[in-house]
């Protein structure tokens, strides 16, 4: 079995995954920039439960988003 293709990508995918979180604290830095993705996290299906010495926080609703996105955007370029 060849595993080199296989390797190569989750290469690639690591590498843009890497660039995506430094993009994100990029724009962290900057307040407009923030202030207008203010509503990526708190979602109406994102749970949050805070007690008195314990916060749970599950981004479920922004998960998914993030997976109807990266779906589509690897549809419409892998496409053949």
């Amino acid at each position: 079995m060849e595993f080199s293709g296989l390797g190569k990508l989750l290469l690639a995918l690591g590498l843009l995954i890497a660039a995506l979180g430094l993009v994100f604290l990029s724009l962290s830095k900057w307040p407009s920039v923030s202030d207008s993705l203010g509503w990526f996290g708190r979602l109406p299906g994102d749970i949050l439960v805070k007690r008195e010495n314990v916060t749970f926080y599950f981004p479920l609703a922004s998960s998914i988003l993030i997976s109807v996105i990266g779906s589509m955007l690897l549809y419409f370029f892998m496409k053949r």
